[in-house]
């Protein structure tokens, strides 16, 4: 026998299929898009702040993270309230003076930022522009004004002629009273105040029902909150606000800012991105 005839049959390598690149892009786009879906529903979500409804704690172009768990989940800690759990999942009931994201009417397709001022139970009404909480005023004292520089976020559209200033620099602001309120249970914040106005600084008592809480912008003045009702419940030509907000809407609870911006930068001009932020708002807490 030959040599040639006693060697063994080599059995043929099977060929490997030729990676995709277009698929392995897909399937690592399909797990970060599910990593970063399973992180904003359930642990921290990015929100912006459209509106001065929260100053001076919140200016617009303000950009802070907050934390889903403390409260519990329901369908709106999901993105587009999708799928509609029913209730909350490990409830928590928040606390006075938090500051908190829910959703909002009028078609509970807005997300909305405000302070939590009462509980389920407990009674509200405010007079003279202070807020009595179950009968006993909230302590509200005088602080230096609040200067805000105007800028593209805020300018002399925003700032009524009777509130526009210079600061020491010779620099134009717009300059509100500010106040420092503290509730009961220690909790203190500044808030605004432009001066008397009765629809506003003078209300009804209201009752909290069992479920819900009763919120309020720390711009006493120009925000739309619990002291007004949701516009399905408005009567007509009654101004529309908030309501009293359902525990399971809201989001999570306001946590730290992490950027925050005049409204100067223009995207085509990167240098502006830096001059245009407001650097000492950032990893300000609550």
């Amino acid at each position: 026998m030959s040599e040639t005839d006693s060697t063994p049959a080599q059995t043929p390598a099977k060929a490997k299929k030729p990676r995709s690149e277009t698929r392995e892009t897909l399937s690592f786009l399909l797990k970060l898009a599910l990593v970063v879906l399973v992180f904003r529903s359930f642990i921290f979500a990015p929100f912006s702040i459209p509106s001065e409804s929260m100053m001076p704690r919140l200016l617009i172009g303000d950009y802070l993270f907050i934390s889903k768990w403390n409260y519990g989940y329901s369908r709106w800690s999901l993105p587009w309230g999708f799928p509609p759990i029913p209730g909350r999942i490990f409830g928590r009931d928040p606390a006075r003076g938090d500051v908190v994201v829910f959703r909002g009417p009028p078609g509970d397709d807005v997300d909305v930022i405000k302070r939590i001022i009462g509980l389920p139970g407990d009674s509200i009404q405010v007079r003279h522009g202070q807020v009595i909480l179950n009968g006993v005023p909230v302590p509200k004292q005088r602080v230096g004004d609040f200067l805000l520089p105007l800028s593209p976020n805020y300018g002399t559209d925003a700032c009524d002629s009777q509130f526009q200033d210079v600061d020491a620099k010779g620099k134009p602001v717009c300059r509100y009273m500010q106040f420092r309120e503290t509730l009961p249970n220690g909790k203190s914040y500044d808030v605004l105040d432009k001066g008397e106005m009765p629809d506003r600084d003078d209300t009804k008592v209201y009752n909290v029902p069992a479920g819900h809480v009763f919120v309020m912008g720390d711009n006493r003045d120009n925000s739309s909150d619990s002291r007004f009702p949701a516009p399905a419940d408005a009567l007509p030509g009654e101004s529309s606000g908030m309501g009293y907000v359902p525990l399971e809407r809201i989001e999570g609870k306001a946590v730290v800012g992490f950027w925050s911006t005049d409204g100067s930068a223009n995207w085509f001009l990167p240098w502006t991105w830096f001059t245009a932020a407001r650097l000492n708002r950032i990893g300000e807490g609550f």
